[in-house]
C-alpha cells in the first residue's frame, strides 16, 4: 500500500489551506486531502456571509485574536492576487442601549489592542454619514472589514494544492484510524490508506475523527443553525455595508446584523438556534444518533442549564417572522414587514467541554502520528491562511 506522508480529512478553508502551507514549505510532501462530500467546501466554508472579520472581538492574546488580523490582511492580499471577487465594505459595530456602551468601549479596547487599523468610536451624525438607514447612540467604525466568497477560495486553495503536487480526494469519508508502529492506517469509503500524519480538519466532526484517534479531551462538537434572511432587491439600498449589534461577551456568537456580500445581497442573520443534526440546516433535519450524542454529553446540560433563557429566544426568532425583524429593526429602523425573505442557513461547528463552557478560542490536540483542528469555528475562514501555516509548521516538526 501507497504510504503518504500527510494525509488531511477535511476538504474546508481550513484543510485546504493547510495542505496547500504544507506543500509550499515542504514541496515534495506527499499529501492528499480526502473529504466525505463529491465537492469541497460544502459545509461552514461554503454557507456563510463571506465577512473577512477585522479582529476587534476577540480577547487581545489569543489565538483568533492573532490570527484573524493577520488572516484578514492576508485573505484580502490572496484575493487581489487569484482575482476572486471581494470588497472592503467597512462595519459599524452599533449601540441601541445605554448599558451597552461600555460593552462598545471594550470592543475598541480590543480591537486597539489587537492591532486593528483606523478604529472610531462615533456619534449618531457620523453613524448616519456612513449608514444613513442605520440608528443608534453610539458606534464603533472599523473602516477595513472586507467581504469575499470563502467557498471560491476554498476551491481555489483545492486547485493550487492539486497544482502544488498534492491530491484532493472527494467522496471518501472516514470510517476507521488504526495505529500501526509508526503509520496510521485510514480506512475510507473509497478505499484504504496509510499515512506518517493525519491533519484533521474534519469541522462539524472534528471530535469524532478526534475519537477514533484515540484522542478524546472531553470536548464535543454541538452544531448550532445560523439562519439568514435576505433583504428584498428594492429595499437593499438601507445597508451600505456590514451593520452590527454589540454582541453578548458570554457567547461566541455576533446576533444578529446586516451584510452587503461581496454579490450585492443584503443578508440579515444569523440567529444560533440548536441544531438537530450536524448537518441540520433545516428545522426538519433530525439525526436520532448525533442528536442522541449530543444529549449524552455532560456539558451540553450544563451549557442548557446556564444559558436557557437565550435557547428559548434564538428558537423564537427562528419559528417567528416578527421577532426575526424586530432584531434587524433594532439596527436599521426603516425595515418593514415583507422587506425580509427566507434565505440560506448555515450550521456553526461549536465545541464545549465537559463544563459547558462554550470554548472560545481555536483549539489544536496533537496525538500520535495526528494534529487534530477540534475548535476552529469565525473567524476561521477569515483566518485560513496564518491558521494554515502554524498547523503546517506542527505538521513539518511531526514529520522531522
Amino acid at each position: 500500500m501507497f504510504v503518504h506522508e500527510v494525509v488531511v480529512i477535511g476538504g474546508g478553508i481550513v484543510g485546504l489551506s493547510t495542505a496547500l502551507q504544507i506543500l509550499r514549505a515542504r514541496p515534495g510532501t506527499r499529501l492528499i486531502v480526502i473529504e466525505k462530500e463529491t465537492a469541497v467546501a460544502t459545509h461552514q466554508s461554503g454557507r456563510n456571509s463571506g465577512v473577512v472579520h477585522s479582529g476587534v472581538y476577540y480577547q487581545p492574546g489569543s489565538l483568533k485574536a492573532r490570527l484573524c488580523v493577520e488572516g484578514a490582511a492576508a485573505m484580502v492580499e490572496f484575493c487581489g492576487e487569484q482575482e476572486i471577487p471581494h470588497a472592503v465594505r467597512g462595519k459599524v459595530i452599533v449601540v441601541t442601549r445605554e448599558a451597552d456602551l461600555p460593552r462598545l468601549e471594550e470592543l475598541h479596547r480590543r480591537g486597539t489592542a489587537n492591532g486593528v487599523e483606523n478604529l472610531a468610536l462615533i456619534g449618531p451624525d457620523r453613524l448616519r454619514d456612513l449608514e444613513p438607514a442605520a440608528r443608534g447612540l453610539r458606534a464603533l467604525h472599523v473602516p477595513g472589514t472586507a467581504v469575499t466568497d470563502f467557498g471560491e477560495v476554498a476551491r481555489r486553495f483545492g486547485h493550487l494544492v492539486a497544482g502544488t503536487g498534492g491530491t484532493v480526494k472527494t467522496g471518501a469519508r472516514v470510517t476507521g484510524l488504526t495505529r500501526r508502529g509508526n503509520l496510521t492506517h485510514v480506512a475510507t469509503t473509497a478505499g484504504e490508506l496509510e499515512t506518517r500524519l493525519v491533519v484533521n480538519c474534519a469541522g462539524l466532526y472534528s471530535d469524532r475523527i478526534a475519537r477514533l484517534a484515540g484522542a478524546d479531551d472531553g470536548t464535543i462538537i454541538i452544531p448550532f443553525r445560523g439562519e439568514y434572511r435576505e433583504v428584498r432587491p428594492d429595499r437593499r439600498h438601507l445597508v451600505r455595508g456590514l451593520i452590527y449589534p454589540v454582541p453578548d461577551p458570554r457567547f461566541p456568537f455576533l446576533d444578529v446584523h446586516l451584510t452587503r456580500t461581496v454579490h450585492e445581497e443584503v443578508e440579515a442573520g444569523p440567529n444560533a438556534v440548536l441544531a438537530l443534526a450536524r448537518e441540520g440546516y433545516t428545522r426538519t433535519r433530525l439525526d436520532t444518533a448525533e442528536l442522541a450524542a449530543t444529549l449524552a454529553h455532560p456539558g451540553f446540560w450544563r451549557l442548557a442549564v446556564r444559558h436557557w433563557r437565550r435557547g428559548l429566544a434564538e428558537m423564537h426568532r427562528s419559528l417567528s417572522a416578527a421577532a426575526f425583524l424586530r432584531a434587524a429593526q433594532a439596527l436599521v429602523p426603516d425595515l418593514a414587514p415583507g422587506d425580509l425573505l427566507p434565505g440560506g442557513a448555515g450550521v456553526r461547528a461549536q465545541a464545549v467541554d465537559r463544563h459547558g463552557r462554550l470554548l472560545d478560542d481555536f483549539h489544536i490536540v496533537r496525538g500520535a502520528g495526528a494534529i487534530h483542528v477540534i475548535n476552529a469555528p469565525s473567524p476561521a475562514a477569515t483566518a485560513a491562511i496564518p491558521i494554515g501555516r502554524a498547523i503546517a509548521t506542527m505538521a513539518i516538526a511531526a514529520l522531522a
